[in-house]
Parts: C-alpha cells; structure tokens; sequence
C-alpha cells in the first residue's frame, strides 16, 4: 500500500511507469473502450478546496475504469474542525478503497495518510500537486518523443506547483530553470531534493531572478497564478511584485522557435499570462487538461491494483529500447 503525496514518492522507474500506463489508457480510451480494471472499487474525494478538472478527471477516471467515486465537500467533513484528520482517515479506509485528498494543509495530508489503511493521493496542498506534474510530464512526452535534457523555465511563485515541477524534473531528468522574485522563491529542501534525483538522471535544477535568463532557449514555459487559493490578502502586493514575470509574446520570443507553452489552469488572464500567449500557437493548455483524466486513471490503477497493466514499461531507456 503506497501514498503519493509528494513526487519523492516515487522513483524514477516508477514515474516512467504511470507515464506509460496513461499512455496505454489514453490508447485503449481512443479506441472506443476502458478496460474495467477497477471494477467493484470505491475511491472517496475529499475537497477543502474547489476544484473543476481535478475532481471531474478523478471522478470521470475512477467511472470510466469500472469503479465509483464518493464526493466530500467541505461542509460535510469539516477536516480539522468536525473531524480530527486522524479519524477521517481511519473511517474511510473502512468504507473506501483509495481516498484522494484536496487539503489546505499539507501536515493535514501527511497526519491523513499516516492513519489511513489505503491509499492517499495528494489531489492538491499547498506545498504539492503532484498529480497535475504527472499530467504534465506526461503531455509533454507525448509532444516532444522524450524528456530526458529537454530544458524547461518555470516563471512566477515558487509554489507547490513549482515544487512538483523541481521534483518531476529531477525524477526524468530534465533541465529547469525556476525564475522567481526574491522572497518567492521554491523552498530549499525540495531543490535539495531534486538534485539529489539529479545525481542519477543528469537533471539540472536552477533559480534565477530574471525571467529572461531562465526562458532564453527554452523548450518549455509553464507558469501558475501569482496568488494562489488563500492568499487572496497578499493579492494587490504579489501583482506588483510579479508584474516583470509576465508571459508575454515578448518573453516567448526569447524561448526556442518550437517552444510549448503551459498553465495548470485556472489561469487569470492578463497577469501571469497574457490572452495572446494563453490562446496562441505555442499554448498546449488544453492538452494538459485532458491529459489529467488519462495520467489519473494510471494514478488510480497504479495505487489501487498492484501497478496497473503489465506492459507498462519502467524507464525511458527501456522505451528507446
């Protein structure tokens, strides 16, 4: 029994792995059928925070591969004001075959999975979204044949999606170059982290200040809201701070000709990311959206039956094999 809450979760081997299981998913899905491999299980959501594509993707995933999905909305559970963590996971792991967790708090997470007997997966914390890396992982391996020395710049918050992208990278040995303002940027344990996982895959893990160093001949720019959910208070300061961090076609011209564009959605337009680039050419968002419900379903089968389908393959020196 396996929690992911965090990509230090995961080997190397094992994130190749969901890369070509979501692969194989999405192929068994565009030829007209899932295969029912999660038939008689019941996974529970459990929402602090609102969410459009991680809920439907985990609800759709979870239906689509013969399973049921239960949905726990902040009123109902009141984590850490009706229920204790620690009884939530207790009580679900009897009603519940996994359980996929939106929290504020990742200690919250953590004190949850430590008293559950079933799988919990990290659906979002404000230090985590490894499940929406994956995702993005996998969407690019898809555009690109590889991801092994592709260079990638994040620009904006050193948040929890900026963390997941240090670790992501680290695990397949990517090149990332992190550009956030002083005070704003990724915590120094999980760079630590990654360039630990460096040491094996040949990842290179960088943090810079100007944007413009981190996008200069880049393969790949993502970049997130400066203001995520909960600091709605710091919103006026942080756009000011972040304004020189904008996504603009200006930005983009620096990057490589063939340079794939990435948000995790919701975006605010015309901060972070200007309509221009959002909608334009280069932008894969809406790729990236529904390859969550793919990458979700290899989540959920990994974490649920044993690893998934037996032709998943562990690395990418296996596939070029």
């Amino acid at each position: 029994m396996r929690h992911l809450l965090s990509l230090i979760d995961l080997s190397a081997d094992e994130v190749w792995h969901l890369l070509h299981l979501a692969g194989e998913l999405k192929e068994e899905w565009k030829a007209g059928g899932d295969p029912p491999l999660l038939a008689g299980r019941s996974l529970a959501l459990l929402f602090q925070r609102p969410s459009l594509r991680t809920r439907v993707s985990f609800d759709v995933a979870m239906g689509s591969l013969g399973g049921r999905t239960v949905y726990l909305s902040p009123a109902e559970v009141q984590l850490g004001q009706r229920e204790s963590a620690k009884d939530v996971g207790r009580v679900l792991s009897r009603y519940v075959d996994a359980l996929v967790a939106r929290l504020r708090d990742h200690g919250e997470l953590e004190e949850l999975a430590a008293s559950a007997s079933v799988p919990v997966i990290n659906g979002l914390s404000n230090y985590a979204h490894p499940c929406e890396i994956l995702g993005d992982l996998f969407t690019i391996y898809e555009r690109r044949g590889r991801l092994l020395g592709l260079k990638l710049a994040y620009v904006g918050d050193g948040n929890n999606i900026a963390h997941s992208l240090i670790l992501g990278a680290g695990r397949v040995g990517m090149e990332i170059r992190v550009a956030a303002p002083e005070g704003f940027e990724p915590h120094a344990e999980i760079v630590r982290q990654a360039q630990e996982s460096a040491k094996e895959t040949g990842a290179t893990i960088t943090v810079v200040r100007d944007p413009r160093e981190a996008v200069r001949g880049a393969e790949i720019i993502y970049t997130d809201v400066w203001a995520s959910m909960g600091q709605e208070g710091e919103r006026a300061a942080r756009l000011r701070t972040f304004q020189p961090y904008q996504v603009n076609k200006e930005l983009v011209a620096l990057a490589d000709p063939e340079v794939l564009v990435m948000h995790c959605l919701p975006a605010h337009r015309g901060e972070e990311i200007t309509d221009e680039v959002l909608d334009g050419p280069f932008s894969i968002v809406q790729d990236q959206a529904e390859n969550k419900l793919h990458m979700h379903k290899a989540i959920l089968v990994w974490a649920m039956s044993d690893g998934g389908l037996p032709s998943a393959r562990g690395t990418e020196e296996a596939d070029e094999a």
